[in-house]
């Protein structure tokens, strides 16, 4: 049958792919190999191998039918890892001539990054653009310019993020550049939960967009802050009624605010306390009557 395996590629680009019994023996996470690729062969690094691959492809959404319909060939030799590390190196001149090649058409897109194949029997080029691009007569040109079949593929800004990496507002690399199996949508409404500036340039990644951590302490918040009364409700207390201005959940404080404009700061449990005596009981209630 074959052993469950993921390789990685140029970039965020994961693949999976089955291993034959034959070979499954001689594999290592961190080992160069060849795999069946579109049209022909190409060249990753096995990054996951068994259970650990499988678990990534179904969390990762990246599998389409239960066995992969792909194999990994062989381990790489030496003269094809060389050949590799020269393609990569050839990609800087192809991402330029394909630039020169957009400006020439006259398109309004933007050339992230390019993708040579292993046997050079595929280049793929990866470009984002604001709305739908007709680029039939520069894949053309491509093709006639670098003498292989032409693949443009249209990114989003998140993605051309994890494609070409750097560095986040933390200090370390961006997550999804690195570990961050799936891009998710991230809304206003996290950094709203979490009562954080609502400044876009104070929020916001490299990419432009809302940053992915926002996600990652999102339910704790959630979760702590049902503890809490909500804000803008009216509390009766010992001092009378008192209206929730503010949260405070990693000290366990609530500011309120009298009537008259006074404001103070207590503990949660103290507050449910006054909140209690304050409160009579049905009981209470039932006897006054």
């Amino acid at each position: 049958m074959g052993t469950f395996a993921e390789v990685a590629f140029k970039g965020t680009r994961r693949g999976y792919f089955l291993a034959p019994a034959t070979l499954t023996d001689a594999l290592e996470p961190g080992m160069f190999v060849v795999v069946e690729a579109d049209r022909g062969e190409d060249l990753g690094t096995l990054s996951a191998l068994g259970s650990i691959a499988e678990r990534k492809c179904s969390s990762s959404g990246g599998c389409s039918t239960p066995t992969p319909e792909l194999r990994i060939l062989r381990t790489a030799r030496p003269d094809e890892v060389s050949t590799m590390e020269a393609l990569r190196r050839d990609e800087d001149r192809v991402r330029t001539e394909a630039r020169d090649r957009v400006n020439e058409h006259g398109l309004k897109m933007k050339v992230t990054e390019a993708e040579w194949q292993l046997d050079r029997n595929k280049l793929t080029i990866y470009f984002t653009a604001d709305r739908r691009v007709d680029f039939r007569e520069l894949v053309r040109d491509l093709a006639r310019n670098f003498r292989t079949r032409i693949e443009l593929r249209q990114i989003g800004v998140r993605d051309e993020s994890a494609l070409l990496g750097g560095v986040g507002r933390c200090g370390r690399e961006l997550c999804c550049s690195t570990w961050l199996p799936e891009l998710k949508p991230v809304s206003l409404q996290l950094a709203k939960d979490q009562n954080l500036s609502l400044n876009p340039s104070q929020i916001s990644g490299c990419c432009g967009r809302l940053m992915c951590c926002l996600m990652y302490e999102h339910d704790t918040y959630v979760q702590a802050r049902r503890r809490f009364p909500r804000e803008g409700r009216i509390l009766k207390t010992e001092l009378g009624e008192e209206k929730v201005v503010s949260l405070d959940i990693w000290s366990d404080r609530v500011t309120l605010r009298t009537p008259e404009g006074s404001r103070r700061t207590v503990d949660l449990d103290v507050l449910k306390e006054e909140v209690q005596r304050a409160t009579p009981s049905r009981l209470q209630k039932d006897s006054d009557a």
